[in-house]
């Protein structure tokens, strides 16, 4: 082989591991979703469009859309906001919302209120699921919740009509209050189709294990949110990788769960949020689990 040919030889197999480690690079990634939540002051600051892009770049693949009112994402149309999504590379793959039933905090549309045009907006953004976000607390009596199983039944069978699929988002109280002796959590699972979106903090916050409820109910939970506890005694949120919480041990259990997509949440934070997600998306490409 002439000093030519062995040169161009080189180079080839030289591009050809350069393509093959970018390839092994973004096989190992992991698909990581952001609730938006998270950042809602940045949104209300900067606008959606540079905190997507901000979010994006810090490598997120997936969102959990909040704030749906009127037709609107965000104050975007469902078209408007389809299109930040595509431009920075970002899918939809669910969305919070309320019951429509409280106006207490400026609640808008939600299952009792324009049901019907949510959902096919959701559809419209790419939505695969309608989550029902949390209950404030004039909708936590015992009568409440047994209403609400029946509005949950009807509200999924109208989302089944445009493919979607109807979720429930936990807090603390569906474990620590009771309704006929039993936890309002447990009568969901019993009395409603619906999947659950399981906030693995707030589940823990609670004293319960996560994992008991994957055994007893398996394939239930398609949905987590991945949020950390500091390990000091008021177990306020936390960055993840940076708490008490083991997902490890709790990722072993994914494949019973029915686990497909997770999003990292952190309620409130003490530095800036951009920052606070920075640190939990990095923590989890560098895990062993997710």
């Amino acid at each position: 082989m002439n000093r030519r040919n062995f040169i161009q030889a080189s180079l080839g197999i030289g591009a050809l591991s350069a393509v093959g480690l970018e390839a092994l690079a973004a096989t190992q990634a992991k698909s990581v979703g952001l609730q938006l939540y998270t950042v809602r002051d940045d949104i209300q600051k900067q606008g959606i469009e540079r905190v997507l892009e901000q979010v994006a770049k810090l490598g997120y693949k997936q969102v959990e859309n909040f704030s749906y009112n009127q037709g609107k994402f965000f104050g975007k149309t469902p078209a408007e906001y389809n299109k930040v999504l595509k431009d920075n590379g970002l899918k939809a793959v669910s969305g919070h919302y309320t019951t429509g039933r409280s106006t207490k905090f400026g609640m808008g549309d939600g299952l009792t209120r324009n049901w019907e045009k949510a959902v096919e907006d959701a559809a419209a953004v790419g939505q695969k699921y309608v989550v029902l976000a949390y209950l404030v607390d004039d909708e936590r009596s015992a009568d409440d919740y047994k209403q609400l199983f029946g509005i949950l039944t009807k509200s999924s069978e109208t989302a089944k009509k445009s493919g979607l699929t109807l979720g429930y988002h936990n807090h603390d109280f569906e474990f620590t209050q009771k309704v006929d002796g039993e936890k309002p959590y447990d009568l969901l699972l019993k009395n409603t189709p619906v999947v659950m979106e399981m906030d693995l903090y707030w589940v823990e916050k609670a004293g319960e294990k996560p994992a008991e409820y994957f055994a007893k109910y398996p394939g239930r939970f398609p949905l987590w949110h991945v949020k950390d506890m500091a390990k000091t005694p008021q177990q306020e949120f936390a960055e993840v990788g940076t708490g008490s919480i083991d997902f490890a041990d709790l990722f072993k259990h994914a494949k019973q769960a029915g686990l497909k997509q997770y999003f990292v949440e952190q309620d409130v934070c003490k530095r800036p949020p951009m920052e606070c997600i920075k640190t939990s998306i990095d923590n989890i490409q560098k895990a062993k689990w997710g």
